[in-house]
């Protein structure tokens, strides 16, 4: 079970990806650079995602994307029996981009946890992974990372930077048991670990808002993730 709880953790931003490149293009534009005033614009939602795991019993994951005042706010949480976790994050939506303002996650296994913190000083160059993973959806609805592949660059929860390797790979039509949707669908591989794959499915006219996650390794797939649920407000 002791392995099961990185994978929950892990799977909440479902290894989320920012949107800095190393050293931006024109298709290649950062989330400090990107014009936030020219994408579509976000909408609050609910949404649960049914999460498969190899070897391990399913377990469900509830995202919510608020709007709070004067940031957005994106609290992902997930549960088995004996083990829970939770993720949030608050960025703001400024016409030069989008900025990290705060995130916190945390777990719970047979009694015994860990939690962990990213203050606003610390997301100043990079996004933490809550934010990015909104900022990559309307990069990909914008239809960036589609010549050529993007450098991404975030910080996983303890605050180190990650690096993964992103494209956009088209639209295509698949069928959940929330409905059926168009997808736009993203293969990303990390920077130093190419023989690890993930492949995301965004909705294509709601900013953050996954219809299907894969991962994969050593040319398996090991978890499976697929939108259950979806609620969205007025």
């Amino acid at each position: 079970m002791t392995r099961l709880m990185p994978w929950l953790l892990a799977c909440l931003p479902l290894l989320a990806v920012a949107d800095a490149p190393a050293a931006p293009g024109p298709a290649q534009r950062s989330a400090e650079n990107h014009d936030a005033s020219a994408s579509i614009a976000p909408r609050p939602f609910t949404a649960r995602y049914r999460l498969e795991v190899k070897d391990w019993p399913a377990a469900y994951i509830d995202h919510r994307l608020s709007h709070e005042g004067d940031y957005w706010e994106s609290l992902m949480e997930t549960g088995i029996r004996i083990a829970r976790g939770s993720e949030r994050s608050r960025f703001l939506l400024k016409d030069e981009g989008i900025q990290a303002l705060y995130y916190a996650s945390g777990y719970m296994l047979l009694g015994v946890g860990d939690s962990y913190s990213l203050s606003g000083d610390r997301l100043t160059r990079l996004p933490d992974r809550q934010t990015a993973l909104f900022a990559l959806s309307r990069r990909i609805i914008d239809g960036d990372c589609a010549t050529s592949v993007c450098d991404i660059r975030y910080l996983d929860h303890k605050g180190r930077e990650e690096v993964l390797k992103a494209r956009a790979q088209g639209r295509s039509r698949v069928t959940l048991p929330a409905g059926t949707f168009v997808a736009l669908t993203v293969e990303a591989r990390e920077a130093d670990k190419p023989n690890r794959r993930l492949v995301f499915r965004f909705h294509p006219e709601i900013p953050g808002l996954l219809l299907a996650v894969d991962y994969h390794r050593d040319g398996e797939r090991r978890s499976h993730l697929t939108l259950s649920e979806l609620s969205l407000a007025d």
